[in-house]
């Protein structure tokens, strides 16, 4: 009778030892899980979380503070008719706005600062690429030609504004005594005091002053074309304008659309070196927004003006900026999912 009953016993355990296994796919069987390596596992991510967070606030705090609760504020002082002192009750609504979008001079400082924008990219991209170009070949002094070029890109605004406003004074100036060595003669107000000269007198000044940073971007980017391309293209017998038309400039593109779009944006919100200059004059021949949205806020005590000019500003450069990262920037964008999908694969 006992062994009868040890054979029923072990004939039941199989069925009993199925019952108690996890079923593949369910929760318990997953691997880990209940284990102490699946707990250290998810304390670990919630631990790498909470260090994101924390190097991540403080730009995030400074950024609410200093950009966007800026920018908020405004927007909200453009609607109302404010001194700059005591609370806001006048309230205008968009008369602000009407008023800087009549103002003609507020119009011809937009103008300038296009023209500022096509003038730079138009003159320091192929002066800087060109210089570049000749810097990138190895010659003697390099390094020494290249601090020389980058060293008025790194001078504050303030300090080669100031050299400059005495180089160009009139009749005693630097430039004015130059042209007298060759029998010419500038203008009696001086270059920046004949409006029509003034602007593209600033317009010079900016490019001495940026020229710097566009060279070394594109001699940063030059270092990025393998030398294998220059190298297969002479065995080709191509001349030295046909590797750099079908090698360098397209292996640049990159580098230049950035730059292109640096200066676009520095131009739209230029206002340091003109104030310098000639402070929005003569006659406002050098206005730009900046200078504009300045002077009805400081000078005039027309901050409700001043910060519709200052969201206009702001709504004028952000266009431009979609604009230029949909139509153009997406190119490098686009190239580069494509071939990080390729690396995937």
């Amino acid at each position: 009778m006992a062994d009868d009953a040890t054979a029923r016993v072990g004939a039941a355990s199989p069925a009993t030892s199925t019952l108690t296994d996890p079923v593949p796919g369910s929760a318990s069987a997953l691997p880990g899980a209940g284990a102490p390596g699946g707990r250290r596992r998810n304390g670990a991510a919630v631990r790498k979380r909470l260090e994101i967070a924390a190097f991540v606030a403080p730009a995030l705090i400074l950024f609410f503070l200093f950009v966007v609760w800026p920018i908020v504020k405004a927007v909200q002082f453009s609607f109302y008719k404010w001194k700059g002192y005591g609370p806001l009750v006048d309230f205008v609504g968009l008369k602000n706005y009407v008023s800087v979008l009549q103002n003609d001079v507020f119009i011809g400082a937009l103008q300038h600062n296009l023209i500022i924008v096509v003038a730079s990219i138009a003159i320091q991209l192929p002066l800087g690429l060109l210089i570049a170009l000749l810097l990138n070949r190895r010659m003697r002094g390099q390094g020494v030609l290249r601090t020389i070029i980058f060293v008025p890109y790194v001078l504050s605004e303030v300090i080669a504004g100031v050299v400059w406003l005495q180089m160009l004074a009139p009749r005693y100036g630097v430039i004015d005594t130059m042209l007298g060595w060759v029998g010419l003669q500038g203008p009696k107000q001086g270059f920046l005091g004949d409006p029509r000269y003034a602007l593209w007198t600033v317009i010079a000044v900016l490019t001495w002053k940026y020229l710097g940073l566009a060279i070394i971007l594109f001699l940063a980017g030059l270092q990025s074309v393998p030398d294998e391309l220059y190298e297969a293209a002479q065995i080709d017998g191509a001349s030295w304008w046909q590797i750099q038309r079908k090698i360098t400039i397209p292996m640049l593109g990159p580098t230049l659309r950035t730059w292109a779009f640096l200066s676009m944006i520095g131009s739209l919100q230029l206002f340091d070196m003109v104030w310098i200059l000639t402070g929005g004059g003569p006659a406002n021949a050098t206005t730009t927004m900046a200078t504009f949205l300045i002077t009805e806020g400081t000078k005039r005590s027309n901050y409700g003006i001043a910060s519709a000019a200052s969201v206009v500003l702001f709504v004028v450069a952000l266009v431009l900026a979609v604009l230029y990262q949909y139509f153009i920037l997406r190119r490098d964008s686009t190239a580069t999912t494509v071939v990080r999908k390729k690396a995937r694969r």
